[in-house]
């Protein structure tokens, strides 16, 4: 794909990938994105994952028509970009790597080598000249690993961004919901916790006139209105703001009572005009999913059973979830069932004690096994306090 007059896709598309760094489900695949730069010299960004070494090799091979590369420059070290150094530097023999200090430590770690003869260490304001393209080195650490580079492309005005700017989804496939959803399930999913690091970057971007992103996954940014739109989503999500008016309401269930509950109370919201109403079973619904809406909108309803003196594990693992991410700025609600001794709301609220900006809802409701006369009305009080 040509993408300026100078500058090339090279990356691929994977559709074998089951489960994203081991954890995220990608129905649509993913995206692994290389670009080659043909001036003067040539320079190519990052390589792809370990399982598409040679299919990727082939399209850097076919871009470059015949001629050598100059330099590989790496500017995330994580397996998915970087897997195919040793490779490329093995095909490329005259080829050097440009990177950050971190990263050729990194590269030792990974490689068993550095490449020491054939490196070149970039830092903060160095920049790199292949003829007609004079490339600029932005330092970007805990964007998401502390090794991160991005480099601004001075001539095309382009921000090649590593992660950032990036979504889950492969560039062959067309994603029906947009950039949005699986942008921002990408972001709280792999980013979330670094939102001070993204503020930063973000900060220093605003000096940039920016034409085009190139991200290392997902589609190439390159209209105004596409990089406007992202990187005011990508300040909303890193300063941790409310995006969209709306309800989270996540929940586990043993044996449906609190399932019940929920249902019951959902319905009370939608009647009250509640805006958006987002509903998740956290043993069965993909619970990333969960944690991009639970980051969405400014309220978060928790229902759990109180299980082994505690809280039912998936609620608990969902919990921890958002606390790795720094969950703040939003209000908690709290429904607990318990048959002899509820605990859960207790549990869940203490789990949160030393997050920012968190205010805890007035009404908290207590089911006795299942729902009753009782616990209705403690389900209606919620959701007049949430929904007035």
């Amino acid at each position: 794909m040509q993408i300026t007059e100078d500058i090339r896709h090279v990356g691929v598309n994977d559709h074998q990938v089951d489960l994203f760094e081991g954890q995220f489900e990608v129905p649509l695949g993913m995206a692994y994105n290389s670009y080659a730069v043909l001036d003067d010299q040539i320079a190519v960004f990052d390589t792809v994952d370990a399982a598409f070494g040679d299919e990727w090799l082939g399209n850097v091979e076919k871009a470059l028509g015949g001629r050598e590369p100059d330099y590989l420059v790496v500017q995330h070290m994580e397996p998915d970009h970087s897997a195919n150094i040793a490779k490329f530097m093995e095909r490329y023999p005259r080829a050097r790597i440009v990177s950050g200090a971190k990263a050729f430590a990194m590269m030792k770690g990974f490689f068993g080598t550095d490449w020491e003869e054939r490196r070149i260490v970039v830092g903060e304001g160095d920049t790199l000249s292949t003829g007609r393209h004079v490339f600029a080195f932005v330092e970007a650490p805990m964007v998401h690993w502390p090794e991160v580079i991005v480099t601004y492309d001075t001539t095309d005005k382009v921000l090649f961004s590593a992660d950032g700017f990036g979504k889950f989804g492969a560039n062959d496939v067309e994603d029906p919901e947009g950039w949005d959803c699986e942008a921002r399930r990408y972001y709280f999913g792999i980013v979330g916790k670094f939102g001070a690091p993204v503020q930063a970057l973000l900060k220093k971007a605003a000096g940039l006139d920016i034409k085009i992103i190139c991200p290392l996954h997902g589609p190439v940014l390159d209209t105004a209105e596409a990089i406007g739109h992202a990187i005011s989503q990508y300040d909303t999500w890193s300063s941790y703001r409310v995006e969209s008016p709306g309800i989270a309401v996540a929940y586990t269930s043993v044996y449906g009572h609190t399932k019940e509950a929920v249902l019951r109370f959902a319905d009370m919201l939608k009647a009250r005009g509640c805006p958006k109403v987002a509903l998740a079973d956290l043993a069965r619904d993909d619970m990333h999913e969960t944690i991009e809406d639970a980051f969405r909108y400014g309220t978060l309803v928790l229902a759990t059973t109180t299980y082994n003196g505690g809280i039912f594990p998936f609620m608990r693992t969902f919990i921890d979830n958002l606390l790795e991410r720094s969950y703040q700025n939003r209000k908690i609600a709290f429904i607990e069932n318990g048959s002899w001794a509820p605990t859960a709301a207790r549990v869940m609220r203490r789990m949160f004690e030393n997050s920012k900006g968190i205010t805890f809802a007035e009404n908290t409701v207590r089911i006795m096994s299942a729902l009753s006369e009782d616990s209705e009305k403690e389900l209606a009080a919620l959701a007049e306090e949430l929904c007035p």
